[in-house]
């Protein structure tokens, strides 16, 4: 069941992304995120609100989460941070690059999260394994030569930059939300993440946003996109599959990730059609070759 739940998680990532950039076009980036962030609490506010005054609306469903204890939040907590620092290097990135190079970059995630195992946990790596994390390198750098065609260094791009922290950072997440999904409940830590996002979120767009307006006399602008509510939902969606996937006992990680990387079929097909992106024979022999990365790390951890 998990490995189906993995898949359902892929195919709404790929929409969420998808809407992500629709919504981000000449748009203010950090606005855009908040009101993601404030309309996810929207979303999962029914259960939170359940949960603090116990009002008995979910009593014998998976949304019926316990109020938790300090220790609890705490480690939702640092989730929310860890998600959000992805998020803005993402959304900031994605911005400046197409759909079609920003997707590809993201789909490494599953390389960097096994070799995160592999530092924080001590994973040996196989030789199918390694073969898998060398065929990725090389992905990457076939995809940078494509980038050059369209004026993108890969060395010296912000863009790239801040795509390839948001998949780092992303990678940590996923193996910190393994740590924690065996002792939290998937709608407990999915419900409370997104309130202390929206939270953080707001005071750092206060923050941000002071400093700019002193700086230059005004602040980024913004227009209304009905991209932007579908992010939230897509994104939620996805979240709450991927926990209730990595909440089976018999769940890998590195699997997951992998399965959940698959989203960026759905991405690059939308780049194509939706946004008219260029070059796209070579991308997609780049994006072939992450995609058998990817599955040399599954034959691997079998």
């Amino acid at each position: 069941m998990w490995i189906i739940l993995a898949f359902i998680s892929a195919f709404l990532l790929g929409l969420y992304d998808v809407s992500k950039k629709q919504a981000l076009k000449g748009n203010a980036v950090l606005k855009v995120l908040l009101l993601n962030t404030i309309f996810s609490t929207i979303l999962f506010s029914p259960v939170v609100l359940n949960s603090l005054f116990d009002l008995g609306w979910f009593e014998g469903t998976r949304f019926a989460v316990p109020l938790g204890s300090a220790a609890e939040h705490g480690a939702v907590f640092i989730k929310a941070v860890l998600v959000l620092i992805s998020w803005i290097c993402g959304y900031f990135g994605l911005k400046e690059l197409p759909l079609t190079i920003a997707a590809p970059i993201h789909a490494t995630r599953p390389v960097m999260t096994l070799v995160g195992a592999m530092i924080i946990f001590g994973e040996r790596l196989n030789l199918t394994q390694w073969a898998g994390v060398l065929l990725a390198i090389a992905s990457l750098f076939m995809l940078s030569r494509s980038g050059k065609k369209e004026g993108i260094d890969f060395r010296h791009n912000r863009g790239v930059l801040l795509v390839g922290l948001a998949a780092i950072t992303g990678a940590c997440c996923g193996l910190y939300d393994r740590h924690i999904m065996h002792s939290l409940e998937p709608m407990f830590v999915q419900s409370w993440y997104t309130l202390y996002q929206a939270v953080l979120m707001s005071i750092t767009i206060i923050i941000l946003t002071f400093f700019k307006v002193r700086k230059q006399g005004s602040a980024d602008p913004f227009h209304w996109s009905w991209a932007i509510p579908l992010i939230s939902l897509f994104l939620s969606a996805a979240d709450v599959a991927y926990l209730f996937a990595l909440s089976e006992t018999d769940a890998m990680i590195s699997v997951v990730s992998m399965i959940r990387r698959s989203s960026v079929l759905v991405s690059f097909t939308c780049g194509a059609i939706l946004f008219h992106e260029r070059n796209l024979k070579a991308k997609a022999f780049d994006l072939a070759l992450i995609f058998i990365a990817a599955i040399l790390l599954y034959i691997g951890s079998r």
